[in-house]
């Protein structure tokens, strides 16, 4: 007797496509970073924010210097670079001269906490009505994986072959804590990539934050907890639970401060 196989039109289970492989503001799905880096994740949540508010000719991003930089070229969205640090004033600038922009930074935790926390907490001081963006990963991934000002007690980085001491090294800045204090903050939450959930909780988040500069409202901060297994020192794999284990326990993954609305 001769088998007979049934052809049908459905593919296997493996082979279903739930979701596009890339949003439509993203233009490339070849990236330079590491594997396991949680950046890209980031990325694909902020375009796909940017698209669902229909922001795409609206949306003007800053970017400093890092890792995370990869996605000027791999992005239709307009940006701009600027010097380490310095992006919250370069946004407050293109904010003030196109008020009906989308404007938002995206940096690093080297770049905005070590480099220019000045200008992130003047620019919360005043309001600003931008959106500005911290990855965060504790280390200088760009240049190699110095430790940076977020780099949490105990971390390996190339800087601190032993875990940061607070005796020597002194205690990571929670850069989200300190904005919430700031009477121009109007909304400031900290999510992380980490995990199914936690990507549809930060996707929340950024949606929240645009909302609040759409509505005039003030500032807007999202810190995003993000992989680097490579500056960390660690197996690949062991990213996402490094993140849970390590880096939430010093910063905490929740919504700090929303904007009072009228029901």
């Amino acid at each position: 007797m001769t088998a007979t196989r049934i052809q049908t039109d459905t593919p296997p289970r493996s082979a279903v496509k739930i979701a596009p492989f890339a949003p439509p503001l993203q233009i490339s799905e070849d990236h330079h970073l590491c594997p396991g880096c949680g950046h890209p994740v980031a990325w694909r949540l902020l375009l796909e924010v940017l698209s669902e508010l229909g922001l795409e000719h609206r949306a003007i991003g800053v970017a400093g210097h890092g890792c995370y930089t990869d996605i000027v070229r791999l992005s239709d969205i307009d940006w701009l670079q600027c010097l380490h640090g310095r992006a919250p004033a370069v946004a407050t600038g293109v904010k003030r001269v196109q008020p009906q922009a989308a404007v938002f930074t995206l940096q690093g935790d080297g770049d905005m906490v070590t480099e220019g926390l000045h200008e992130i907490l003047h620019a919360a001081a005043r309001g600003e009505r931008i959106t500005a963006i911290m990855l965060n990963n504790g280390v200088f991934g760009d240049t190699g994986g110095q430790m940076t000002a977020t780099t949490v007690l105990g971390q390996r980085t190339k800087t601190s072959l032993e875990g940061r001491d607070a005796e020597t090294h002194g205690y990571p800045i929670p850069l989200a804590d300190l904005l919430t204090n700031l009477p121009g903050a109007a909304y400031v939450a900290r999510g992380a990539v980490n995990s199914a959930g936690s990507i549809a909780q930060t996707k929340k988040f950024l949606t929240r934050a645009f909302e609040t500069q759409l509505a005039g409202e003030g500032f807007s901060f999202v810190e995003i907890l993000t992989m680097c297994p490579t500056g960390w020192i660690i197996p690949t794999a062991s990213g996402p639970g490094y993140v849970t284990e390590i880096f939430e326990k010093t910063f905490p993954v929740s919504q700090l401060k929303t904007a009072v609305r009228p029901d």
